[in-house]
This record gives C-alpha cells, sequence and structure tokens, in this order.
C-alpha cells in the first residue's frame, strides 16, 4: 500500500510515516514545511521508504496528481497550538477550509479512502467529563479566534460525512485529543514541549491562569497506533471516533512532574492569560473523551503513560539542545 500523508512532516504526521513504513508499506509526504520539519523524515526518504513533495494542500493540480499516486490519504496538514491558531486566525481559517475541501475533492474523485485528522477543539466550550463523539457542541463567540479553529475543523468533518452519506465515500475522520510526545515543536503554543525545554534549561515553567485546567494527554505513538486500526478499518467508513486517553491531569501538575522527571531546579510561574494571549482569549476548563467507540471497533487502548510521554520529550529536547550547540561550536 501506499499513504499519502498531507502534513506528514509534522509532529504526528511524522510518527505516522515511522509506523506505516515500519509495517512495509510506502509514503507520500505533502507538506508546505510551515510548521513540519524535514528532518523528521529525512531517514525515511534517504532509505527509500518515502517520497516527499513541498507544497500546499491549497493547491488543487498539486493535490490531486498526489492523490492520483496512492491508495488511501490521511489529512494531517492544518495550522496546529492554540498560540499560533490565535495569532494567525486568517491563514487558520483559509488553509483549513480551502484545505480540507480541496483535499476531500480530490480523494472523493478518484475513489480514494480519506482519513480526516480532526481535533477536540470541534467540541469548544463542551467540558462535560468523557465527552462522546454525538455530544452536543458548545460553540464560542467565532469573534474569538480560538473557536475559529474548532469552526473550521468541524467544516471538514461535516464535508466528510456529506460526501460519504451522498457520494458513498470512503472517509473516516478521527478526533484527536492532546497528543504529546518527541518532535512537537514547543513555539506554537504546545505545552509539554515548552515545560520541558524551560526545564531543562533552568527557566521558570510558565503556567497559563491558575493552572487547575484540565486535559488528558496521549502518547503520539498511540495516537498513530490508533489511526493506523483506523486506516485498515472497513467498519469505519463514514464515521468519526475520539483518540486519545482518558486519564485527566491539571496543568500545574503537569508542570511539576516535568521538573521531577528531568531533574530541573526550576519554578513554576503563573502567567494570567491576559499576558500570555491577546484581549478576549477563552480558556476550557477541562477537556476528556470517551473513547468507547474506536475500543469496540479495534480493541485498541492507549499503552502508554504521560510519564512515559515526558521522558520521551525530555530526551528529545536534551537531543536537539545538543544539536544546537554542536553545531554552534562547529560554526
Amino acid at each position: 500500500m501506499k499513504y499519502l500523508l498531507t502534513g506528514g512532516a509534522g509532529f504526528i504526521g511524522s510518527h505516522l510515516a515511522d509506523a506505516v513504513t515500519t509495517r512495509g508499506d510506502h509514503v507520500l509526504v505533502l507538506d508546505d514545511l510551515s510548521t513540519g520539519r524535514l528532518e523528521n523524515i529525512e531517514h525515511l526518504i534517504e532509505g527509500d521508504l518515502a517520497e516527499f513533495v513541498e507544497g500546499s494542500v491549497l493547491d488543487a493540480e498539486l493535490v490531486h496528481e498526489c492523490m492520483s499516486q496512492v491508495d488511501a490519504c490521511v489529512h494531517l496538514a492544518s495550522a496546529v497550538g492554540v498560540k499560533l491558531v490565535v495569532s494567525n486566525a486568517l491563514e487558520t481559517l483559509r488553509r483549513n477550509v480551502l484545505g480540507s475541501d480541496t483535499l476531500l475533492a480530490a480523494g472523493v474523485s478518484l475513489g480514494k479512502r480519506v482519513l480526516f485528522i480532526s481535533t477536540s477543539e470541534i467540541y469548544g466550550k463542551n467540558s462535560q467529563g468523557g465527552v462522546r463523539e454525538d455530544a452536543d457542541r458548545l460553540v464560542g463567540n467565532p469573534s474569538i479566534a480560538r473557536w475559529g479553529y474548532g469552526i473550521t475543523k468541524a467544516w471538514g468533518e461535516a464535508l466528510a460525512f456529506a460526501y460519504h452519506q451522498e457520494q458513498g465515500a470512503d472517509t473516516v475522520v478521527a478526533r484527536l485529543f492532546n497528543t504529546v510526545g518527541p518532535r512537537q515543536a514547543s513555539q506554537y503554543g504546545m505545552v509539554l514541549p515548552r515545560f520541558v525545554r524551560q526545564a531543562i534549561v533552568g527557566e521558570p515553567l510558565t503556567v497559563y491562569g491558575n493552572g487547575t485546567q484540565s486535559r488528558c494527554f496521549a502518547h503520539v505513538l498511540d495516537t498513530v497506533h490508533a489511526i493506523s486500526l483506523l486506516l485498515d478499518s472497513d467498519e469505519a467508513r463514514g464515521r468519526v471516533f475520539n483518540v486519545g486517553s482518558t486519564t485527566e491531569m491539571a496543568i500545574i501538575e503537569l508542570a511539576g512532574r516535568v521538573i521531577e522527571r528531568a531533574g530541573s531546579d526550576s519554578m513554576i510561574t503563573l502567567v494570567p492569560y491576559a499576558e500570555a494571549y491577546d484581549a478576549g482569549f477563552e480558556e476550557l476548563g477541562r477537556r476528556q473523551p470517551d473513547t468507547a467507540a474506536i475500543r469496540a471497533l479495534t480493541g485498541w487502548e492507549p499503552t502508554r503513560t504521560v510519564d512515559e510521554a515526558i521522558d520521551d520529550t525530555i530526551a528529545f529536547e536534551q537531543s536537539q539542545l545538543e544539536l544546537s550547540e554542536g553545531l554552534r561550536l562547529a560554526g
């Protein structure tokens, strides 16, 4: 099999590329490298396990050409991270809406399976515990940039469902909840790599708000395994699945855990949202998925702990700092 991975040079995409090629399949990565890094997949390209095309999912001709060369597609290309979404609202809206439209249209016209990667952000302000796939969305005001991101991903989902219902298209939707691990970039507002980098260099760990807001963190390798299972399941057609851990952790607890496991002397500093983001930013108290649907279909459950994700992220960030220092000294 050969798979098209849009955004395949990014955090989750590159780990998925590793998993797909490990089982003997081939990947074609389409990425504009706006947030992805070619270094994430260089080992696959050099081993002739992956092909790389630099380009945008907004380029309909390029997307159609790439789609025609593969058996199925996983659409990961999207703006990532609350900070990036809030600071680049217009680009987020355009890329997610137009890109999803272009990608899904190509997949449907060529009769290819498309696994659309969505996000827990589509639930908006719904903070009930164990939110299910059929739960009502509590959408925030669209003038708030954060909620605009969820609206665009919900649009992509609706498009995938409509193609399936009206044209019998082979589409599947996976809603990811707070995936973490090595290769995740800190500059876009991702909390774990930011905490890890701060702990390693001895800086205070900046916790926004009072730190009591909670999330369920899933190791990227567990998330990738779930995506692979859905990609291979014929019974997943036309359906949506939550993918994530169900174990909640307060952000301030995560910060303390990072300090402990990094052996750091860093302190924790609370930063008001008004200082961290533009005026009008809104936070969500908790976000926990109900994953019964994917568990019933595939038997999938997370097998890695938050501590393992922290340890793997620490190891990765340390290697990146050592590489940067080596390059600095060599230069």
